[in-house]
């Protein structure tokens, strides 16, 4: 398998879809929009309350909705009431986005897991399972990827990270382990996800994968950040090569 041959490497990705101000972040009209222009679409999955997996990036919905509460504690039922960015998109439900996309562009799919790994993942591997489409799964959290590395090996993974701060991360020893990289090693990604502010980066040229860089907000970030990486997870702009 050869991933940089691959979409992964060779179409850009919509971060969070193709959003606008009325087509809010991961809602079903970014969606429609990035298949409308035919760009893979980077989301974000997380399980709630009663165990639906929807798609949804921050762990408040304060800075998307004019409610506040942590996502983990959300219903089905209060999913009904909630609006995004104040227009009439809904938070979508995972079974929800793949419905919409139905094959008609790649999925790189964010799992959104900082505590036990095993029931959001199997979830998600489950939900894959019958869907007709290109996907990629990524997580910061190796061991997540370690679950799908063990369970479902045929998905490709990926390995998100960036050069981790006091600010960004606390704890010494797990900074160590993601600015050394060596988090690849319980991950074994197939592909890299990585800060593009901080590329290039001599860890990450190591690991001799795809590497692709986010998030990139303009023209001028792509061509600057293009040299250091084989794909863009790009938003705010719709990607022109000035070479084309």
């Amino acid at each position: 398998m050869d991933i940089k041959k691959m979409w992964l490497c060779t179409r850009p990705v919509a971060h969070r879809g193709l959003h606008t101000d009325d087509k809010p972040e991961n809602s079903l009209a970014a969606f429609v929009n990035a298949c409308e222009y035919g760009f893979p679409i980077e989301t974000d999955v997380q399980a709630i309350d009663d165990g639906t997996v929807i798609v949804f990036h921050d762990d408040n919905i304060s800075r998307m909705t004019s409610h506040d509460g942590y996502v983990s504690n959300l219903t089905s039922d209060k999913l009904n009431e909630l609006r995004l960015a104040g227009t009439d998109e809904k938070i979508p439900t995972f079974e929800q986005l793949l419905e919409t996309v139905n094959g008609k562009v790649p999925l790189l799919i964010e799992i959104k897991n900082e505590g036990k790994v095993g029931f959001l993942e199997q979830k998600v591997i489950d939900m894959l399972s019958s869907y007709n489409g290109d996907f990629a799964v990524q997580s910061f959290n190796p061991y997540s990827m370690e679950y799908f590395k063990k369970n479902a090996s045929d998905i490709i993974r990926g390995q998100l990270s960036m050069v981790m701060t006091k600010n960004n991360m606390s704890g010494a020893f797990k900074r160590f382990m993601f600015n050394s990289l060596k988090i690849a090693k319980i991950s074994s990604p197939d592909f890299i996800s990585y800060n593009a502010p901080d590329l290039p980066n001599k860890k990450v040229a190591k690991l001799n994968i795809p590497t692709l860089a986010w998030t990139v907000r303009s023209n001028t970030e792509m061509e600057k950040v293009s040299p250091y990486c084989d794909n863009i997870i790009f938003e705010n702009f719709i990607p022109v090569k000035t070479n084309e």
